[in-house]
């Protein structure tokens, strides 16, 4: 049941449809683009020319502050990082500064599984709300093409000689699909006699988790994005050295591919805040957060980017500081860890399996005991020397006892600004009392952002300073695989990169059933491998979900549509 159900205020459809939107011309003309600096998809929707992005990278401009959205230890239900980027925005507006939204795309799988959209919700949702959540503008189409192009001539070279001599049991590169179908994660083709190919074990990945995903996001442009995907390891030959992209002569088409998917998308908030929705990699095996050729635009756009990380701080917010601020060359200016009463009532309950029903009982004493795990991730982000300031999303059941004592606990306990966030109900007014302490914050900020490690320490040091200083864990256990791994690593010149590590986003340690801010535990490295393209090393803690399965009853049961073409059940 949604929070609009819950509170018997309309769905987030009925919420969508019932806006008169604005021409996507007039939503972008006080930012000083032009219809000529759009190309339409419809009335609602428009991808952001090239010679739109390469004239606000020579403005002369300063770049707008950034502020990252990102969470406590999430409930699996979600605290509404994306709402509250969304309605943040709004709410900047409200108080009449010039500020813009950017988020991930939504996946087909988990719309039509379990998670949901990828939109926002209630009145702080970004429009056209079931466009975006479908088909959108064929971003995601576009990389499961260009991603399976790759996994054909692969095959296609095996098969006509293979003269780099790839060894079939060292491709690295599966196929994509963005849909949740789990019977498609190990398969073997090939099968069928000479006719067919080579036969190999082979498997499907979410098109989201596609190292392709992480390239687009990363790229500054075509030039940089045809780099990328050049470099990109697909396999491995019988004497164990890389076989790329380019090495398989797939560069230049799949490039083809991507040429238009690499324009950032522009849609409207439900107040007509301008908002970028476009790309949305997985924040564990890749580094979470829209493109950067959004952000670089919106950064000349606008005064304030509100922009988020995927999964709780651990994971998102990491990443982002490490990964994408050192490859964008930014930094944020300021920092909301959006927490919830149920989700510090989740870890003051130290529940699992997760009775999530029974977060729903008034409990205050369970949310003082949660307060440890806020604490951690808020203290974490101190640490990068940005400000942070809490937004607790209160929802309907809530009581004021249970939000007094978050909020006072983060202005006696912690010394930093909290406000309530109700902008799901109320939209942008719900959070200008956010906005104003974020300002307050950013204006008030003495500290200089830092990352959290040297890209050019050796890369064991770089994993265990993660592991133990945003994690909490006391050592690191690296297995003989990941040992060689990073040997192999090393050989092959991947020493000067970030880290991405992947891991359960249910806890701050490596075993989801351990809540609140667990200690005494080693972190165990399974696996390091390099996403060459994207330009990080992964290194792997336990075998990563990378094609989700429908649940017992997914949401695309609950969905129709009737002769007219309205859609119902979709959120």
């Amino acid at each position: 049941m949604s929070p609009s159900e819950a509170d018997g205020l309309p769905t987030d459809y009925e919420i969508a449809q019932d806006v008169d939107t604005d021409h996507i011309t007039e939503i972008v003309e006080p930012l000083g683009l032009a219809a000529d600096d759009l190309e339409l998809h419809g009335d609602d929707t428009a991808k952001l020319t090239y010679d739109a992005i390469e004239r606000l990278r020579n403005s002369d401009r300063d770049d707008g502050d950034i502020i990252l959205v990102t969470g406590m230890t999430p409930t699996p239900m979600g605290e509404g990082k994306t709402v509250t980027t969304v309605g943040l925005s709004q709410a900047f507006n409200q108080l009449g500064e010039n500020a813009l939204a950017a988020i991930r795309e939504p996946s087909l799988g988990p719309v039509f599984g379990v998670k949901g959209g990828a939109a926002g919700g209630g009145y702080s949702q970004v429009l056209p709300m079931e466009k975006i959540n479908l088909h959108f503008t064929g971003d995601l189409h576009a990389l499961t093409s260009a991603h399976n192009l790759i996994s054909t001539m692969l095959d296609n070279h095996i098969k006509q000689g293979n003269e780099l001599d790839i060894a079939v049991n060292q491709v690295q590169w599966p196929r994509a699909m963005d849909m949740n179908d789990r019977v498609l994660r190990e398969t073997v083709v090939g099968l069928g006699g000479e006719v067919t190919g080579v036969p190999r074990e082979d498997g499907f990945i979410l098109t989201a988790a596609s190292e392709m995903m992480a390239v687009l996001c990363l790229a500054d442009g075509l030039a940089d994005l045809k780099e990328r995907v050049g470099r990109i390891i697909v396999a491995y030959d019988e004497d164990g050295d890389p076989i790329t992209a380019d090495d398989i002569e797939a560069t230049g088409a799949v490039t083809i591919l991507l040429k238009d998917a690499l324009k950032p998308n522009i849609v409207q908030t439900v107040e007509g805040t301008p908002a970028f929705v476009h790309g949305g990699p997985f924040a564990n095996i890749a580094h979470g957060t829209n493109s950067l050729i959004a952000d670089d635009a919106a950064r000349k756009l606008s005064d304030y980017l509100i922009t988020e990380a995927g999964f709780g701080s651990d994971l998102g917010a990491e990443k982002f500081m490490d990964v994408v601020c050192r490859l964008g060359d930014m930094e944020p200016a300021a920092v909301t860890v959006v927490a919830s009463v149920r989700a510090l009532k989740y870890h003051g309950k130290d529940m699992w399996p997760a009775d999530l029903d029974a977060l729903d009982d008034p409990d205050p004493e369970a949310v003082e005991g949660g307060l440890e795990n806020l604490d951690a991730h808020v203290e974490n982000l101190r640490g990068f020397g940005v400000p942070v300031v809490v937004a607790l999303n209160r929802f309907p059941g809530d009581t004021d006892e249970e939000v007094d004592v978050v909020l006072d606990h983060c202005r006696e306990e912690l010394g930093i600004e909290a406000a309530e966030s109700t902008v799901f109900e109320d939209g942008g007014a719900g959070g200008t009392d956010l906005a104003e302490k974020l300002m307050t914050a950013i204006e008030t900020n003495d500290e200089t952002f830092d990352y959290l490690y040297e890209a050019e320490a050796p890369i064991q040091e770089k994993i265990e300073t993660i592991a133990t200083e945003i994690y909490g864990a006391e050592s690191v256990s690296f297995q003989s695989g990941a040992r060689d791994d990073i040997e192999r690593m090393n050989d092959l010149g991947f020493d000067d990169v970030p880290i991405v590590i992947s891991k359960t986003f249910h806890s701050l340690s490596d075993d989801a059933e351990k809540k609140g801010v667990p200690t005494g535990w080693e972190l165990e490295i399974q696996e390091v491998y390099p996403s060459a393209g994207a330009g990080f090393l992964v290194a792997l803690t336990s075998d990563v979900l990378t094609l989700p399965g429908l649940p017992s009853d997914p949401a695309a049961a609950d969905m129709d549509i009737d002769p007219d073409g309205t859609v119902s059940g979709l959120f």
